[in-house]
This record gives C-alpha cells, sequence and structure tokens, in this order.
C-alpha cells in the first residue's frame, strides 16, 4: 500500500464520513444496539456519539492505524469501552457466539471478500444477533445503476476498493442473515449513483 492509500484516504474519509448531513442516519442505524457490540469497519469513530444506553463494549474492527488514531479522543469520551479488536473483518480474531449486536456503516461496500466478512459476523454473533447496517450500494433505479456501473472502477481507485454497484441486501441475505427491516432511500445533496442508500437490520437466526 503506497502513501495514498495508507495516510491520506484515511483522513480523506474522516472528513466525508464526519459531515453532520449523517448524523441523523448513524443516530437511526445504532437504535437497537445493545450488550457487546462488534463493528466492523470502526473507522475514526463517528459512530461512537450514537451508541445506546444498552451498550455495555465494543469490539472495533479497522484495518487502518491512521484511522484509529483519528478515533483516539471519540474513544476516550465515549462512556462504554471501546477496544481494537482485529484488523480484518474477514477474519475475526473472536469466539463464537460472543457479540449480541453488531454494526457496520459505509463498510460492506468496500471489504474485498464481503461474503467471508458477513459470515464470520455471524458466527460471532449470539444466535438470533442483529447485524445494523447503513451504506451506499446498487440504486433501485435503472438509469442510475448504469452511471454506478460506469463510474465503480474508477470509485475502487480512489476510495480503497470502495464498489458503488454492491446490491448491499443480496449480499447480506447471501450469508445467511434474514432481513429484518430496510429503508431505501438516496441521501440529499449527493448525486443519486453515490448516494443510493440502505438502511436496515438483520438477523442471524
Amino acid at each position: 500500500m503506497g502513501i495514498y492509500q495508507q495516510q491520506v484516504l484515511p483522513r480523506m474519509i474522516n472528513v466525508l464520513c464526519g459531515l453532520e448531513t449523517a448524523n441523523p442516519y448513524r443516530a437511526r442505524v445504532c437504535a437497537g444496539l445493545h450488550g457487546r457490540v462488534l463493528e466492523i469497519g470502526f473507522g475514526s469513530g463517528h459512530n461512537v456519539p450514537f451508541y445506546p444506553a444498552a451498550v455495555t463494549a465494543v469490539d472495533a474492527i479497522e484495518p487502518s492505524d491512521v484511522a484509529w488514531k483519528l478515533a483516539a479522543e471519540r474513544v476516550a469520551a465515549s462512556p462504554v469501552p471501546v477496544e481494537r479488536s482485529g484488523l480484518d473483518g474477514q477474519s475475526l480474531p473472536l469466539p463464537e457466539a460472543s457479540c449480541d449486536t453488531a454494526l457496520s456503516t459505509y463498510t460492506l461496500c468496500t471489504i474485498p471478500d464481503v461474503g467471508a466478512a458477513l459470515t464470520e459476523v455471524r458466527r460471532v454473533l449470539k444466535p438470533g444477533g442483529t447485524l445494523h447496517f447503513l451504506d451506499h450500494g446498487l440504486a433501485p433505479e435503472h438509469k442510475v445503476q448504469r452511471w454506478q456501473h460506469r463510474m465503480d472502477r474508477l470509485q475502487g481507485r480512489l476510495f480503497g476498493g470502495c464498489h458503488l454497484d454492491r446490491p448491499i441486501t443480496d449480499v447480506i441475505t447471501a450469508a445467511g442473515f434474514e432481513i429484518r427491516e430496510v429503508d431505501r432511500f438516496y441521501e440529499k445533496g449527493s448525486p443519486k449513483f453515490l448516494a443510493a442508500d440502505y438502511l436496515g437490520v438483520a438477523v442471524s437466526p
């Protein structure tokens, strides 16, 4: 990995993902989290202020050392302990059935083997545990999808392998989760091909 991927990109993502316009979505996706939470793609900790009181601990999975350093103040201010418990969502160093709920925001679009990561999330979750997800992905409109397919390779090069056209609910159900609820919408203020969001909850049977 070069300087751009290691040093520049995490700082760019910290700024872009820290926009206040995303705060209402973060509040919605974090609602209902409880107990020990697995958060894959922790980034620089923008979800920390939105953890509900029912959360008792967070296992943060984050590959970027720079992102983890940028998260330091938010982690220090967290009312619950947050531990960096791993670097790779595709191979979680946690015991089976050790977490009550899981959280993923703007992460499933980027993980190289997202199926393997979601299989690992299911392994770590207790039976009946829920995955709370917020991500951008394949749009519902064909004309927007065409732009997503055209721009996907460039998006990946600029943003560390991020995909515009992943069908988020499909990859979640393919890993054995059952979608409990999902809201699909376009984020305001961004081009549709960049901002087709999925926000919901899936359960591990």
